[in-house]
C-alpha cells in the first residue's frame, strides 16, 4: 500500500527516543514530514544523536520538546499546530518493585496527560496510540479460552493484575483510559496499534527494550542448555513502524489493530540464528522442558513465575492479523530476518563476546 502522506503540518511522536518511536520517526523523516518529538531531556544530545543522523539525510525536519508523562500540561508546547499525535510512551519493563508506580501510573497516567492535551490543541484531527497484545491477552492460556483458540482485536484482557502480570495490567489499564477519553468527544480519532513482541534493528542500537535483553540471552550462553517454548507473537519494528504511519494516513482505520507477524516461541526464535551464527555463539539448540523452567526460571529471574510458566510455556500463541494487512497494508518480513538483523547490530554494538 503506497501511503499519502500529508507534509503540510507537524505531527508528536511522545517517547521520541524509545525503540518504536525510533523506526517511526525515521519513517516521518523520510518522507519529508516535521516531528515534533517530545523527550525527557532534549539538551541529552548523546541520546539524540541517533535521531539527528536520520534527520540530517532525511527531507524532514525534527524539533525537540521537553515533556514528562506525569506532569499535566508538559505536552502543550509540542503539540501547538500537529495534526496527529503518535502516543508511544510507555515503560516496558519486566523487573519491577512497585508495579502501580513504575508500570501503571506512568501508562496510565500518561496517556490520559497526552489526550487530554489533544482535547484542548484544534488542530489535531488524530491519535495514534502504541498499546499492546497485552492489552487483548494477559497469558497464552487465554488464547486457548478464545473464540478458535485465537486472538482478535474484539477480546481485551481480564486476567492481568498488579501482582500478575503487571505489564500486561498496565497497557490494559492504559488502552480503557484511551478509548474513554476518546469516545467523549468526536472532533479527533484513536486509531490503536496492538504489537506483540516487537524485535529487529534499532535506531538506537542500544535501546532500552526487554526484546534486546532477550535476545541477548541467546547469544550470551544464558540459554545454553535450552530455551523454553515460552509461546509468543513477533513483528519487525520496521514493519511496527509502518503500521502506525498507516493509522495515522489511511483515512478509513479506525479501532484496534494486532500487529503481528507471526506466531512463535523463545526455541523457535533462537532456531532462525542457528544457520548464520551457530558456530560462533552459544546458542539454544533444544527446548528446556517446561518441568525444568518451572523448577529453575524463578530462581535466575523474579519476574518468571511459576504461574506464569505454568500458563505460557509449551502453550501456542495465536492471533489474528488479517485486519492490519486488509486496513493498514502492512506486509510482515519473515522472522529469521528480523531476528539475524537484529543479532548482527548488537554483534556490531559489543552486546556479546564469540566462543
Amino acid at each position: 500500500m503506497n501511503l499519502s502522506i500529508d507534509t503540510t503540518s507537524p505531527v508528536l511522536v511522545t517517547g521520541a527516543t524509545g525503540y518504536v518511536a525510533g523506526q517511526l520517526i525515521k519513517g516521518l523523516l523520510e518522507a519529508g514530514v516535521t516531528v515534533h518529538a517530545a523527550v525527557r531531556d532534549p539538551s541529552n544530545t548523546e541520546k539524540l544523536k541517533y535521531l539527528n543522523e536520520i534527520a540530517t539525510t532525511s527531507s524532514g525536519d525534527i524539533k525537540y520538546f521537553s515533556s514528562d508523562l506525569l506532569k499535566e500540561g508538559s505536552y502543550a508546547e509540542a503539540m501547538e499546530g500537529c495534526s496527529i499525535v503518535f502516543h508511544t510512551a510507555s515503560p516496558f519493563t519486566i523487573d519491577v518493585k512497585n508495579p502501580q508506580k513504575e508500570l501503571v501510573d506512568p501508562a496510565k497516567l500518561g496517556t490520559r496527560n497526552v489526550l487530554e492535551e489533544a482535547n484542548r490543541v484544534s488542530t489535531v484531527r488524530r491519535v495514534v496510540l502504541t498499546s499492546s497484545c497485552a492489552a487483548i491477552y494477559g497469558d497464552n492460556a487465554d488464547c486457548q479460552k478464545a473464540p478458535g483458540g485465537v486472538l482478535t482485536e474484539d477480546l481485551w484482557n481480564t486476567t492481568s493484575s498488579l501482582e500478575h502480570a503487571a505489564y500486561s495490567y498496565s497497557k490494559t489499564e492504559a488502552e480503557k483510559e484511551a478509548w474513554n477519553i476518546a469516545n467523549k468527544q468526536n472532533r479527533w480519532d484513536l486509531v490503536v496499534i496492538n504489537p506483540s513482541l516487537v524485535l529487529g534493528p534499532g535506531v538506537n542500537p542500544y535501546a532500552t527494550s526487554e526484546s534486546f535483553s532477550l535476545v541477548k540471552q541467546f547469544g550470551d550462553g544464558s540459554m545454553k542448555s535450552g530455551a523454553p517454548r515460552f509461546g509468543f507473537g513477533c513483528v519487525d519494528v520496521r514493519d511496527l513502524a509502518y503500521a502506525h504511519m498507516a493509522a495515522a494516513y489511511v483515512p478509513e482505520a479506525k479501532g484496534r489493530h494486532i500487529i503481528s507477524g507471526h506466531n512463535s516461541d523463545m526455541f523457535e526464535m533462537a532456531q532462525t540464528l542457528i544457520p548464520k551464527y551457530g558456530n560462533d555463539y552459544p546458542l539454544p539448540r533444544s527446548p528446556m522442558p517446561k518441568w525444568l523452567v518451572w523448577l529453575v526460571a524463578p530462581l535466575v529471574n523474579k519476574a518468571m513465575t511459576r504461574k506464569a510458566i505454568s500458563l505460557n510455556v509449551n502453550v501456542p500463541w495465536k492471533a489474528d492479523n488479517t485486519k492490519s494487512k486488509r486496513e493498514l497494508g502492512v506486509n510482515y518480513r519473515p522472522l529469521a530476518d528480523s531476528l539475524n538483523d537484529m543479532f548482527q547490530q548488537m554483534i556490531e554494538h559489543g552486546y556479546f563476546k564469540k566462543g
